[in-house]
């Protein structure tokens, strides 16, 4: 098995071994679709125990003074249980996945992890205004890195396992696979290869597969077949997009301003979010938990225009104001119910307004859903997607196309917002590139481009140590004294240097005037990002290249990888 196991790892380590990493989607659809399922079930049991039904969505049927207490308890005690916590164990949901992509490429912790299981459940079963998918795509992503951790997987086929987490989350989540790789290409990894899309579309077909079933797998919202009536509405349809971006801006900033108090201490922070969250709760008490039902009602008429756009103002502050406090909760679910909210209120004036040329309001909706959806997100195509899907109907690609333009126009060119993550980001300095450069780092092996013709030669060089190396002629000798690593030599100009010295019994190589590399260490399962920033980190001019053995002594000795080979292959490659 341990052999089998090996030969797997050594076919991830090429980017293009579609076989190989066909087989990772599948598992990791497998495992993102049963982690989400758990979640899910998980929030149902929570709210339970609160009294509430209708599978932890039905939050209004409550007594007036619990919209208020229920929150506020919950930010309470999850305040609580996050001041018991290190600071860097609290981090959860997109922002944390994305950012340990790049900073310890693609290992997500456990402990992390099981912060956003339990804190999101706990959250969302509270009352407390968020999403669901948020913390699906940290546990997709986690489960999936957490596989690839225990198997030893190189750091490339990480990404590539995340990407599949976060597409079977999605998938599991609505039922919209298609949506959900585009997701993934779009906002986790931020570039389209063929080799990529691969096990992502793998992984959201059997993440989708799960969720059917196990869970009945039906349709999230129940909808009419729809289309537009008439061209003539594409200028409303286009100032439905625009009213959506201003919404995904407001969402934005507040969020941003409420992460301005990151260093307020994390009880303090959460309790008076809750109150905030209570307090609209006590009012508007469909903004309680994710709203699912409430947007069941919007998109079957049931709810008044103006009780519309009172459910949008409420969900927009509530809702950022406890992503933009850490709290363990996502932004794609409510988002939805705000566009949607935003489109049920224009749709229904559309037809007092001009009745014989209005569409149906629900048209109006799901084209809201997925203007802000693809606002906030900065992920157009994930969100066309999704409302294609959620229809099924191919007749709505064509204003949505032009509303989710609109609303991406108005947030990013008109206002200049970034996608919230990319945004909180920034705030929170820390760096996430996504250019060609980085990526074609993080996607290719340190086996790549390796040079394996490397050998330990001691310090002190004795006649029988001289033989093989003679015979072998490496390209590097790594020097060593009493087992400690010293540093690397040109094996040509050690071969000259030790042709041209006295002969004796014992020589010193350490006293060759000959040029000396300085090395880092870097693991096998690395990357040429992590081999590169280990030599920057390090003040290194070289990464020897090892892995750790249960058996040898010492770490074995695979290749030499210098400053110089990674620029010269990435000039060759882009």
């Amino acid at each position: 098995m341990r052999k089998q196991i090996n030969n797997y790892r050594q076919l991830l380590t090429n980017y293009d071994s579609v076989l190989a990493y066909s087989l990772l989607g599948v598992v990791g659809g497998i495992a993102s679709g049963l982690v989400i399922l758990a979640f899910e079930q998980s929030i149902v049991l929570v709210a339970a125990v609160w009294g509430v039904g209708e599978r932890g969505e039905d939050f209004e049927s409550l007594p007036p003074m619990m919209h208020f207490l229920l929150p506020v308890a919950g930010a309470v005690i999850l305040g609580l249980s996050y001041r018991l916590l290190r600071s860097e164990d609290r981090e959860t949901g997109i922002i944390h996945v994305l950012s340990r992509m790049h900073s310890h490429y693609g290992a997500l912790p456990v402990k992390n992890a099981l912060v956003q299981f339990i804190g999101g459940a706990f959250a969302l079963g509270s009352g407390l205004s968020g999403g669901r998918e948020g913390p699906g795509v940290h546990l997709g992503g986690a489960v999936n890195s957490l596989i690839g951790q225990r198997l030893g997987l190189p750091s490339n086929s990480l990404r590539v396992l995340i990407a599949c987490g976060t597409a079977g989350s999605i998938a599991a989540a609505f039922n919209t696979p298609l949506a959900g790789v585009i997701f993934a290409m779009e906002v986790v990894v931020a570039e389209y290869t063929v080799v990529g899309f691969i096990p992502v579309i793998l992984a959201a077909v059997s993440a989708s597969a799960i969720s059917r079933t196990l869970a009945g797998g039906g349709a999230v919202f129940a909808l009419p077949e729809l289309q537009l009536a008439s061209l003539a509405e594409l200028p409303y349809i286009i100032f439905l997009g625009f009213s959506c971006g201003l919404a995904a801006v407001a969402f934005i900033r507040i969020a941003k301003l409420t992460a301005r108090f990151s260093h307020i201490d994390v009880t303090a922070r959460f309790a008076l979010a809750g109150i905030i969250v209570g307090a609209l709760a006590w009012c508007v008490p469909e903004i309680m938990g994710i709203g699912y039902d409430t947007l069941n009602l919007a998109l079957h008429g049931q709810i008044a225009v103006t009780w519309l756009v009172i459910i949008a103002l409420a969900k927009i502050a509530a809702t950022a104001i406890s992503a933009g406090a850490g709290m363990p909760v996502g932004i794609i679910g409510p988002n939805l119910l705000i566009g949607a909210c935003i489109g049920g209120a224009l749709g229904h004036i559309g037809q007092l307004v001009m009745p014989e040329m209005a569409s149906h309001p629900t048209l109006y909706i799901l084209i809201g859903m997925g203007s802000a959806m693809g606002a906030v997100m900065n992920a157009p195509l994930a969100a066309m997607l999704a409302v294609i899907e959620l229809t099924h109907s191919i007749e709505i690609s064509m204003p949505a196309m032009l509303a989710i333009v609109a609303a991406n126009l108005t947030s990013n060119g008109i206002f200049h917002q970034r996608a919230l993550h990319q945004a909180l980001l920034r705030q929170f300095e820390r760096s996430v590139p996504d250019d060609p450069l980085n990526q074609l780092l993080h996607r290719t092996h340190v086996g790549s481009i390796m040079d394996t013709r490397v050998v330990r030669v001691p310090a002190i060089l004795t006649d029988d140590d001289r033989v093989p190396l003679l015979e072998f002629k490496p390209a590097w000798c790594l020097v060593t004294r009493e087992g400690q690593d010293l540093y690397l030599v040109q094996g040509e100009t050690l071969l000259e240097w030790l042709a041209e010295s006295v002969a004796s019994p014992a020589t010193d190589i350490t006293d060759a005037d000959i040029r000396r590399w300085t090395i880092a260490e870097v693991p096998l399962q690395a990357s040429l990002r992590q081999a590169l920033d280990s030599i920057g980190k390090q003040t290194a001019e070289a990464a020897c290249i090892y892995e750790r053995s249960r058996t040898a002594s010492k770490p074995i000795l695979h290749g030499v990888i210098t400053r110089e080979s990674i620029e010269k292959f990435t000039l060759a490659r882009l």
